[in-house]
């Protein structure tokens, strides 16, 4: 019988609660100026998820918590693209060299934060983060970035078909429209992930400090 409130419809058969892990890592998702810059076709507004990220990020160091950015990165030619560069007419700003693909005011890597460059959605595609991160013995991962409709959901799946334990941290991850954003959010925590506020991602990360 279908129901036609959301939550309803949901309730008692999708949105287990997995918790976090016990060795998790951060992920800091596609953070690129170009999210950033007004003049930018890419601008979404999403300066209140960047600063969320950042103050997870502290928290994160500060437990020891590996931290890991990614961004997007095409050769000047573009022949790395594929048909993503082909469908996303925004990708063009992040040829090598474009200023719309550096890191945005407030965020530089850390000399201990390891970049990961990618040219497809999901953090992990054709990328070597699902090895790095069970290589250093991480169990789970701790999502934040943009978009949250686009590269963030891909590496959610992508983080759980790997076998990571996934929380998507919801106000440290940004959309150009709050549609696409509150549909994916949705739809992750019923599914792949436990989406969490920033207060409960930071009140975990500090109980590792202990």
């Amino acid at each position: 019988m279908m129901v036609d409130d959301l939550a309803a419809n949901y309730a008692g058969v999708y949105g287990t609660r997995i918790g976090f892990g016990t060795r998790p890592a951060l992920l800091m998702i596609d953070f690129c100026q170009g999210y950033f810059d007004p003049t930018c076709d890419l601008y979404s507004g999403v300066e209140d998820a960047l600063a969320s990220a950042l103050r997870v990020r502290v928290a994160a160091r500060a437990a020891g918590v590996p931290v890991i950015l990614t961004n997007v990165v095409y050769h000047p030619t573009a022949i790395d693209g594929g048909r993503f560069f082909e469908k996303a007419a925004p990708l063009r700003h992040f040829l090598a060299g474009n200023p719309m693909g550096a890191w945005p005011e407030g965020l530089l890597p850390e000399a201990d934060e390891l970049v990961i460059s990618k040219q497809y959605p999901s953090a992990f595609f054709g990328t070597s983060l699902a090895s790095t991160l069970t290589a250093l013995g991480v169990d789970s991962v701790l999502l934040t970035g943009l978009t949250t409709s686009g590269c963030i959901r891909a590496s959610c799946v992508d983080a759980m078909s790997h076998g990571f334990r996934t929380a998507v941290i919801s106000d440290a991850c940004g959309d150009r429209h709050v549609a696409p954003h509150d549909a994916n959010l949705f739809d992750m925590n019923a599914k792949y992930a436990d989406v969490v506020r920033e207060a409960d991602a930071v009140a975990f990360l500090e109980t590792l400090r202990r």
